[in-house]
């Protein structure tokens, strides 16, 4: 029995108990997760950034997973999981966010660290100070960084190296007394704690990663009134989720291709893991027998270079017309919408329909969007479901980049039994 199901049936047998067994039952709710972590080498995450999923090993990404399930059943039993007692979480966000914010907020707080978000506007960054300067002024009692950048192609993974690099230096040279984690809240190549959440989701729908290989998953574009929105979910989905022997495909109208190397890195995944990956321009094919539809609106990769280059010359005019010309180019394609019809044609009509949030809803969000209504309604549970993962997702990065024995610690958290709060 895989550790997931095993602590199902802890916790409805914990539901039942007598006090005295609940007391028995919660000294061995980390047994499980900490034989899991025991066959896995994931010693690099130690001290380590979290900025591609593809740069971690198949080890790491699964030890995140364990180390997230372990943080939720600890909160599900009221047992503190506050490994600091001091210290700061930063968040600087580039772009819009509610889930992810919100996300790293919570997390920080369930290990015991306080946020403080970076407001460029109200720091010395608009008056020209340098990201070596800034890295190092809000790391001095600092145990992790997360950043959000994703709107401009080449900048914002770039940008996250900068300020880690630039950490790391500060340390070298004994300006911080210790290395905060940089986390990668999305940036323009990939979106880690977004794809990881959707994984653990799909991990829990189906009772173990081992049961994700076979299953096909439909990655495809759907229309939207708007315009520029990320490529970083799309890649970061095929990015990841061919690592588990799935079989992706990934469908969009010509024109709305995303990164090559991105899609070369699935295909890279997909033979390794005895999976596959292929690409089509139809929306009906993608969805035909899949288990799983992941419909959403990205721009075109050759549109967000052109936007990038415009901004960097201040091409204001430029962006205008090009905005112009993408959301004509959108409502070319209104039939790329995840209706009641093409969800009939997956595998006997009960796909796991997936999405980031906020999905643009047909007739709730706007006239015509990437979702009907009624399909989004009847899924809408489950899709908060999937987003709830992603506070544990980002929990589990932290606590494996700043324990070197997560098994002690969480056994210690576990023998502790500290309530989280008085009931």
């Amino acid at each position: 029995m895989q550790h997931y199901q095993l602590c199902i049936v802890r916790i409805n047998t914990f539901k039942n108990a007598s006090n005295d067994l609940k007391r028995v039952i919660k000294m061995d709710l980390m047994t499980s997760y900490i034989e899991e972590l025991n066959k896995l080498n994931f010693k690099n995450m130690y001290n380590n950034d979290f900025l591609l999923t593809w740069e971690k090993t198949y080890d790491e990404i699964k030890s995140v997973f364990i180390v997230a399930e372990a943080l939720r059943k600890l909160r599900e039993n009221n047992i503190s999981s506050k490994i600091f007692d001091s210290g700061l979480g930063i968040s600087l966000f580039r772009d819009n966010s509610t889930r992810t914010r919100f996300s790293f907020a919570s997390a920080c707080n369930l290990l015991g660290l306080e946020v403080q978000d970076l407001d460029e506007g109200k720091s010395q960054i608009s008056h020209g100070e340098t990201v070596r300067e800034t890295a190092n002024m809000i790391s001095f009692m600092a145990d992790v960084i997360g950043i959000r950048d994703d709107m401009y192609i080449g900048k914002g993974n770039k940008y996250m190296r900068a300020v880690s690099n630039s950490i790391r230096e500060g340390y070298k040279e004994k300006t911080l007394e210790q290395i905060p984690t940089v986390i990668n809240l999305q940036c323009d190549i990939d979106h880690p704690t977004q794809v990881m959440a959707d994984t653990l989701h799909l991990i829990n729908e189906y009772g173990g990663i081992e049961n994700l290989k076979g299953k096909k998953l439909a990655m495809t574009w759907a229309y939207s009134p708007s315009y520029g929105k990320p490529l970083s979910v799309p890649q970061g989905v095929i990015g990841l989720l061919s690592r588990f022997g799935m079989d992706i495909v990934l469908a969009h109208p010509e024109g709305y291709e995303i990164m090559s190397e991105v899609e070369e890195i699935a295909v890279k995944n997909s033979k390794v893991s005895g999976g596959s990956f292929r690409k089509t321009n139809s929306i009906e094919e993608a969805f035909k027998d899949a288990d799983i539809v992941y419909p959403k609106s990205w721009a075109p990769f050759k549109a967000m270079e052109k936007r990038t280059d415009l901004y960097e010359k201040c091409d204001f005019d430029g962006i205008d017309e090009l905005e112009s010309q993408l959301l004509l180019e959108n409502a070319k394609h209104k039939e790329w919408e995840c209706t009641e019809e093409l969800i009939k044609n997956t595998r006997n009509g009960k796909a796991i329909y997936m999405h980031c949030l906020p999905a643009d809803i047909s007739m709730v969000i706007c006239a015509q969007g990437e979702v009907s209504a009624s399909v989004f309604d009847r899924y809408r549970t489950l899709l908060y479901k999937q987003a709830s993962f992603k506070p544990y997702i980002i929990a589990a990065m932290i606590f494996l980049s700043k324990i070197k024995n997560p098994q002690s610690v969480l056994e210690a958290l576990e023998r502790n039994n500290k309530l989280r709060k008085f009931q």
